[in-house]
């Protein structure tokens, strides 16, 4: 009779990490953060507002947290900002790791805290909204202190046509800068939206398009979540250099998700992380890029695939990621990526 005999792959770092998950999940207030922090990432005092903590409680818990594997942190300017962690620290722990995430989801804000982290979603949005009516006329010359249209949006159109060379019936592009790439819509889907929260940088869209003779293309004053876009209705949903500055870039993948149909294309260009602060004041910018496992987190978060993607590095020390998150459909999807 053979007999196997089970190897106890149990090591004491393991054991210490067991506890410290444990010791993070037993505590109301840091489900609560957990809770919060589905949505996007939050700075220190912005926890405390929504959570009605004072600071010297929050960093606490946020400390526990942190070493326990389940949020991370990153300095975004003068501001530490907490997110949260989907990689388990050990894979044996992935399932505990991922029911204590799951489990906060269930979690009922109180209507107060509801109210107060809409609040802080507001405030952000309204700081955006409020540098592109100021200086509209300057967006051209500001984004090219980053990175200039012409070197991005090239790179977004050839991968947008290697994945839909047929173009489609509806494209929308939320944040259309002055309306570049609108003209590369255009041709190709029967009816383009071009979306902003912008009036100022919507008018010169407009502008742009009227130029053009781009009949085909309609605007509106909103944001992804507008009433009036259709659900499942849209060939391809693009984002260029927008997501660093809107408030919750999580959710513009939600919304993208929605628009999309099944087999859409979600096409992404935006900053990798970087650590020149000064585009805040000088661009309007929030976030101070995003690291391309974030990108694949949010898409894979709102049932989205990986599609393609380029990486482009610039003189300046900037470098841009070009992507694309595709709703899978029936159809098996193959992913494929390239750098240049």
């Amino acid at each position: 009779m053979n007999t196997a005999v089970k190897t106890n792959t149990r090591t004491p770092a393991l054991d210490t990490e067991l506890l410290q998950l444990c010791k993070a999940g037993g505590d109301s207030l840091r489900l609560l953060v957990l809770r919060v922090l589905s949505r996007d990432a939050y700075s220190v005092q912005e926890l405390c507002h929504i959570l009605d903590c004072r600071q010297s409680g929050m960093s606490h818990h946020l400390k526990t947290l942190t070493t326990a594997g389940l949020i991370t942190k990153r300095r975004e300017g003068n501001s530490l900002f907490y997110r949260r962690t989907y990689t388990p620290s050990h894979p044996d722990l992935s399932e505990l790791h991922d029911a204590l995430l799951n489990s906060a989801d269930l979690i009922i804000l109180a209507q107060d805290q509801q109210t107060r982290l809409e609040q802080v979603y507001l405030e952000r949005a309204e700081r955006s909204r409020a540098f592109f009516a100021e200086h509209a006329g300057e967006f051209g010359e500001q984004q090219e202190q980053m990175v200039a249209y012409g070197v991005y949006g090239q790179s977004c159109l050839e991968l947008l046509r290697s994945s839909q060379a047929a173009g489609g019936k509806l494209a929308i592009e939320v944040g259309p800068g002055e309306g570049a790439f609108l003209a590369e819509l255009s041709p190709h889907y029967e009816k383009v939206i071009a979306v902003d929260n912008a009036e100022a940088m919507l008018n010169r869209a407009h502008e742009f398009i009227n130029q053009h003779a781009l009949n085909n293309v309609s605007f509106i004053l909103g944001d992804s979540r507008d009433p009036s876009l259709q659900q499942n209705a849209a060939d391809c949903v693009i984002t260029n250099m927008v997501l660093h500055h809107v408030p919750s870039p999580a959710d513009i993948f939600k919304d993208a998700a929605r628009l999309l149909r099944p087999g859409g294309i979600f096409c992404v260009t935006d900053l990798c992380r970087h650590d020149q602060s000064w585009a805040r004041d000088a661009c309007g910018d929030l976030w101070l890029g995003f690291e391309p496992d974030d990108l694949t987190e949010w898409a894979q978060a709102s049932g989205l695939q990986d599609g393609p993607a380029a990486y482009l590095a610039q003189l300046n020390g900037f470098r841009v990621q070009v992507r694309q998150f595709i709703k899978p459909d029936h159809v098996q999807l193959h992913t494929k990526n390239r750098s240049v």
